[in-house]
């Protein structure tokens, strides 16, 4: 064979070659992004994530009305080339777990919370219009019963939230609501509503958007009491209630996992 036919024949199967790599790239590159683009979850069903945790700090509200978090900054990149703050952290502080052993003799701690329980079907009963009249607002069964009768039956592992409006309130006095005595007012969950989901659901979950599960003026914890001791838990000051539906929501809990917590700031964000 000729050199110049050498020559050629080389260079076809090069140009060959290289377009045999350009388009494995290309594949692999729109393959990459339609990963980044849709996560697993999202090709199921959803197309949103919703944030649902409070940003806090020294100032957000808590139930004894102490700052929550104190962070001291103990490297500086300035001085040091990276930043690093030691955090002192109250468990129950903005939006945040409470975990079973936080009102038991000996439940399961936060770290001890199954990882199946921590993703659940959210179901939203909304009881605003009420609380924006009475401050006091419970969840009842009544709120629970016409909520399957809207959207069927709660489904097992679900997370039951209370959206009062109360987390628009987050940022001043309103959101503790404070008497000239001191006692507070918020809404809440009723015993009797909890009870209901106990001995007729497989929620694991109660979540409100205000800083207790028990309404603001209550003197005995009575839902703490019935609901934590069973190994379900609660999860306070949820945030942007008012932007997922009522149904078809699975929320993700970003619980945290220090051994034989009580409870702890967690980040929360809903699938819609």
């Amino acid at each position: 064979m000729c050199d110049v036919c050498v020559m050629n024949a080389v260079k076809d199967r090069m140009l060959s070659r290289r377009s045999f790599f350009n388009a494995g790239a290309a594949m692999v590159a729109g393959t990459a992004l339609s990963s980044a683009a849709t996560t697993p979850a999202m090709a199921m069903g959803h197309g949103e994530v919703v944030d649902m945790t409070h940003i806090y700090d020294a100032d957000f509200p808590t139930y004894f009305g102490e700052p929550g978090i104190e962070a001291t900054q103990a490297f500086n990149f300035k001085d040091h080339g990276f930043n690093l703050f030691n955090l002192a952290v109250n468990e129950h502080t903005g939006t945040h777990i409470d975990a079973p052993l936080h009102f038991s003799a000996d439940g399961q701690s936060v770290d001890e919370i199954p990882v199946s329980n921590l993703v659940c079907p959210l179901c939203v009963i909304d009881i605003a219009a009420r609380a924006a009249e009475d401050a006091d607002a419970q969840v009842t069964p009544d709120d629970l019963e016409a909520w399957i009768s809207a959207n069927g039956p709660i489904p097992d592992g679900a997370c039951v939230a209370m959206h009062s409006g109360w987390g628009a309130k987050s940022a001043t006095p309103d959101f503790r609501n404070a008497d000239a005595e001191g006692k507070m007012h918020f809404p809440g969950f009723h015993v009797e509503a909890a009870q209901m989901l106990m001995d007729g659901t497989g929620a694991v979950a109660l979540a409100v958007d205000s800083l207790s599960l028990d309404h603001g003026p209550s003197a005995d914890f009575a839902t703490h009491y019935a609901w934590l001791p069973t190994n379900r838990y609660g999860i306070e000051n949820l945030a942007n209630l008012d932007k997922v539906p009522a149904s078809g929501t699975t929320l993700i809990v970003g619980a945290p996992a220090h051994r034989g917590g009580s409870g702890g700031p967690a980040r929360i964000f809903a699938m819609v």
